[in-house]
């Protein structure tokens, strides 16, 4: 593992950031972004334009910034309602496409009274499942008909793209109506089998929930929701997973009892109770990501899932969620696996490191025994 990091420090400090000509204007950044494989931009006052390459922080060659000029650099190449939305709130979400170079999701915000973003490089083609390294059995959440399933995972864990590849896979596979609400769009997606109807919050729609109702006017098969963020939304979701479509989202969470959770606290007190029956209805799996170094270079998957059978809607009902981990290795069966299962199988394959996997495990005990020591 230290020999790992020492290659990438070496490799890191060969890369050179250099203030591009016109360094007043984004785009030339986003072009340096594409150009040395950086995954985010970060523009913070105080710093120079720093960068993200392979988990690991760059600066640039260049003067630092200051809120203004960010300000200034960044508003403009917004969307008018974005524009709006960081005047009114200080907060805006956007994507913008640089020829050349590819899309971007700029989120502009403040810190400490001063703009700042954070602006992330996404792919130029929607990933197909195969190439995000996920754990076998994750294509089994692209199989199912119906019901609700939440992609859990923390900020930066990769839960937007897993969304787009089950998207894809669907899209190659069956015929299928999908509408995405997404906050902003990130993946275009292009009709092969599937019709996909593509709805922008703050373009094509007000907000979720407004663009949640219209698309159940629609009678699409697959709905898939970029993030709950109110309870409304997540009321509308249940109520589509509940009557028969097959409902995707995400949700930052850290495993299945906390995505469930997370699902749960949104509501007021007196409500929960019977968001719960909701939820045990409506859930057919939860699938909570991280991402760990991988050996050589980069960042690998790992993850759990929880195909929701009997006995797990029982505790969600009951509120009894900390029994969810338990019934993850009774339902194998069904395609169940937990996160140190997972994270064994990537020690034995030698792609990730051990320390950083037992670091990871939820449940030290059980990821020490799939490793065959307990």
């Amino acid at each position: 593992m230290t020999d790992d990091l020492d290659r990438l420090a070496t490799e890191l400090e060969s890369i050179r950031f250099d203030a591009p000509a016109g360094a007043s204007r984004l785009e030339s950044w986003l072009e340096l972004v594409a150009a040395r494989d950086a995954s985010d931009l970060l523009l913070v006052a105080g710093e120079p334009p720093t960068f993200r390459v392979h988990g690991r922080i760059v600066r640039a060659d260049s003067a630092p910034l200051d809120g203004e000029e960010i300000e200034a650099m960044v508003l403009p190449e917004l969307a008018p309602h974005a524009q709006r939305a960081f005047r009114e709130r200080g907060i805006a979400d956007a994507a913008r496409h640089v020829p050349g170079a590819g899309r971007f999701r700029i989120n502009l915000h403040r810190e400490r009274g001063r703009a700042a973003a954070a602006i992330r490089r996404l792919p130029r083609q929607v990933p197909s499942l195969a190439s995000l390294n996920l754990p076998p059995g994750a294509d089994l959440l692209a199989r199912l008909q119906r019901g609700l399933v939440l992609v859990g995972g923390a900020t930066g864990s990769g839960k937007t793209t897993t969304l787009a590849a089950l998207v894809e896979e669907i899209n190659g596979r069956e015929a299928k109506h999908i509408i995405t609400i997404e906050d902003p769009i990130e993946y275009e997606h292009a009709n092969r089998m599937s019709v996909i109807e593509q709805v922008e919050i703050g373009v094509d729609a007000p907000d979720f929930p407004a663009a949640l109702r219209s698309a159940l006017r629609q009678m699409p098969d697959v709905l898939v929701i970029g993030e709950m963020r109110d309870p409304e939304s997540m009321q509308i979701a249940l109520a589509a997973g509940e009557t028969g479509q097959l409902v995707f989202s995400t949700l930052h969470t850290t495993d299945v009892p906390s995505t469930i959770a997370r699902m749960t606290d949104s509501f007021p007190a007196e409500r929960q109770p019977t968001i719960r029956q909701e939820i045990a209805a409506a859930l057919s799996a939860v699938f909570v990501q991280t991402l760990l170094p991988k050996t050589g270079g980069g960042r690998i998957p790992a993850a759990e899932l929880l195909v929701v059978q009997y006995g797990a809607r029982q505790h969600i009902r009951r509120n009894t969620l900390h029994q969810l981990h338990q019934e993850t290795t009774i339902t194998r069966k069904y395609g169940s696996f937990t996160l140190e299962e997972c994270l064994a199988r990537l020690v034995k394959e030698g792609r990730i490191d051990r320390g950083d996997a037992a670091l990871r495990a939820n449940h030290p005990e059980d990821f020490e025994h799939a490793m065959g020591t307990v």
